[in-house]
């Protein structure tokens, strides 16, 4: 097969098919924390979906996250009056069936039995508060930086990212950041694919990926991001610094050096050809860290 048909087989390797046992787990582990969150705040009844690669269209076999988005009305205030009280009241909700580790604007969710204690859920749950009656923009409370907060928008995300048309392109450089450990969140990395291969969709992979990576290698010190929901608003600068701008670069530059000394193999591997064994495996490990979870319970901005 050529690059790209292997570059397609990749892919395919890396899809969550519909229907699929992964998912269905994935989508049981939602239920259950969304029926936390409506018991615990049904005066305030929360806006409750997916964010993440799942509503995005991004989500790979080797790194996804569940990611889901929890708005308040933005006249309520029975969950919290500021976004920290909110922030800090649906964290102390899940902490009684979670281990909760807190992150800049999310809650991860990690076991809280002692026989599996602290393992990961791979869930983020974001609570906000939407800005006013319309339910788009939303106030998210932000632990870093000057404003403590956030002003955003799920869905002008999501369209970001499926408008685009690169993502195959997004799928595939998340499994290679995976695949050599790289500190770049997943929400910078899917806007940077996008400012890299701007006026380039119509591009072969192979082609969008190599140019991705030159860019990478030799402009990391000049290439900047914009949250399509507030450009001017949100700075993202924290999310490619000095040290992540580094990484990328260097690994971009080996990466492309192993283009072109021993092929895409080598920056892929080969293609599974032991998928049910695989599937099998992957399905035990997500059943492994769903057990012990036995009350109802169910994202988006920095995972």
């Amino acid at each position: 097969m050529n690059e790209n048909e292997y570059l397609r087989e990749i892919l395919k390797s890396q899809t969550l098919a519909p229907g699929s046992e992964e998912l269905k787990t994935l989508q049981e582990r939602r239920a259950e924390v969304e029926g936390l969150l409506r018991e615990q705040f049904h005066e305030s009844s929360p806006t409750i979906r997916y964010g993440g690669s799942k509503a995005k269209g991004t989500m790979i076999k080797e790194a996804y996250d569940l990611d889901i988005i929890s708005y308040f009305p933005h006249d309520d205030t029975s969950a919290g009056e500021t976004l920290e009280e909110i922030y800090n009241n649906v964290r102390d909700a899940l902490s009684t069936k979670y281990y909760v580790e807190s992150k800049p604007s999310s809650l991860r969710l990690k076991d809280a039995d002692p026989s599996n204690y602290g393992v990961d859920f791979h869930i983020d749950v974001v609570p906000g508060r939407y800005t006013d009656n319309s339910k788009t923009d939303v106030f998210l409370y932000r632990s870093t930086g000057e404003k403590k907060r956030l002003k955003t928008n799920l869905d002008t995300h999501i369209r970001h990212i499926k408008e685009s048309g690169l993502i195959e392109a997004i799928q595939l450089l998340k499994l290679w950041r995976v695949r050599n450990g790289l500190r770049v969140k997943h929400f910078a990395l899917e806007l940077l694919v996008i400012e890299l291969l701007k006026g380039k969709r119509s591009w072969v992979l192979s082609r969008q990926l190599k140019h991705a990576w030159e860019q990478l290698r030799d402009n990391s010190e000049t290439i900047s991001i914009q949250d399509p929901a507030n450009p001017t608003g949100n700075d993202l600068s924290e999310l490619l610094n000095a040290g992540i701008r580094s990484e990328l670069s260097s690994v971009s530059e080996r990466t492309l050096q192993i283009i072109h000394d021993s092929g895409w193999e080598g920056v892929f591997g080969p293609v599974e050809e032991n998928g049910e064994d695989d599937r099998g495996r992957r399905i035990d490990m997500l059943k492994g860290a769903a057990a012990g979870i036995a009350t109802p319970t169910r994202p988006w901005f920095l995972p």
